[in-house]
């Protein structure tokens, strides 16, 4: 007997049913094993950008132009001629001098980003050179405890000064930091007065610095080296400052303009001298580097020294050029001694 035909659907609809839930569970299945971390939003006008998209656009947003803090090794990829970066002074390491403890010690801390970051410190320093222009880099690197200054920064930055007035090159530096090291205390910012000074030597030898503030560029950071170059450049939308907006507009008790600490802000205000987008820098750096006193066959003043020698007589071997840096560095004048 041949059943009715309602009977026959009624029968067929369970199997139906069954085979939606099985699809959606192996959607869901699916979605989930999926790899995080392919998709980021911008900071600025809150589009989803897909990763390899952005990284090979500079990590500049395609919708709206605002400049992702890039990576110290990947800025000296974009900037420096293949193969021209060579890397200077990267076996210094920091020393936990206070024994500072925050969740894990300052020792063990500097340990593990260095593990994480590749890298000793948050400064790479080297020679490189700019479409065909030889320069000394200096690049802060965000992602060792947010760029920030400390003892090994200020030293490198000092060093990197010294070199670029040894072989009579220009010095150009990129910031992109939170300000003077925490963990270190005073130590930290007595790095401002230190890279003031190793840039003032670099000047009265007729050296030339350039500086890229990129975003972000706060703290001690802004307050020493990174404004007194001879030409101050930055990124669009960079965050430039001392303290933070929000921190100011507390104190200040009163609303601050818009776009205030911004590159754009500064640049009415006379701070910078250039604004310049990630895809220009490099062609703007090697106009700006035909300026440069060797570009023009002028030579820097010679300084005369004999080094700094340690107890046992002999110079840290940090780097193969630390005997030519050392033996450009000027004297200290003795100590008079005071009249009774």
């Amino acid at each position: 007997m041949t059943p009715p035909k309602d009977k026959e659907q009624k029968v067929d609809a369970p199997d139906e049913s069954l085979s939606e839930t099985r699809l959606s569970r192996f959607r869901f299945s699916k979605k989930k094993d999926m790899p995080g971390g392919l998709w980021l939003k911008c900071e600025s006008c809150s589009q989803m950008i897909y990763r390899k998209e952005l990284e090979e656009a500079g990590r500049v947003c395609p919708s709206c132009g605002f400049h992702f803090t890039l990576p110290g090794r990947e800025r000296i990829q974009l900037l420096a001629d293949p193969d021209s970066f060579a890397e200077h002074f990267a076996e210094i390491t920091g020393l936990d001098r206070l024994s500072f403890t925050d969740k894990i010690p300052y020792g063990e801390k500097l340990i593990q980003t260095a593990k994480r970051t590749g890298q000793n410190e948050a400064l790479i320093a080297g020679t490189a050179a700019i479409e065909g222009r030889p320069v000394v880099l200096a690049i802060l690197d965000f992602s060792f405890m947010g760029g920030s200054m400390g003892e090994v920064v200020g030293e490198k930055f000092s060093l990197a000064c010294d070199l670029a007035r040894a072989k009579g090159l220009p010095l150009v530096c990129f910031t992109s930091s939170g300000g003077a090291r925490m963990h270190e205390g005073a130590l930290s910012l007595m790095q401002m007065a230190k890279t003031c000074s190793a840039l003032q030597s670099l000047h009265d030898a007729g050296g030339m610095s350039i500086c890229v503030l990129t975003h972000p560029t706060t703290g001690g950071v802004t307050a020493s080296f990174a404004t007194v170059c001879d030409l101050t450049l930055a990124e669009p939308g960079a965050l430039i400052g001392f303290a933070g907006p929000r921190v100011i507009a507390a104190t200040l008790k009163q609303e601050l303009p818009a776009g205030f600490q911004r590159a754009e802000f500064l640049i009415e205000k006379g701070m910078l001298d250039a604004i310049v987008e990630r895809s220009a820098l490099r062609a703007t750096l090697a106009k700006l580097l035909d300026y440069a006193p060797m570009a023009r066959g002028v030579a820097l003043a010679p300084t005369t020294a004999t080094g700094s020698p340690d107890a046992k007589g002999v110079a840290p071997a940090w780097s193969a050029t630390q005997a030519e840096v050392l033996s450009s560095r000027r004297p200290i004048a003795p100590k008079t001694p005071r009249k009774a």
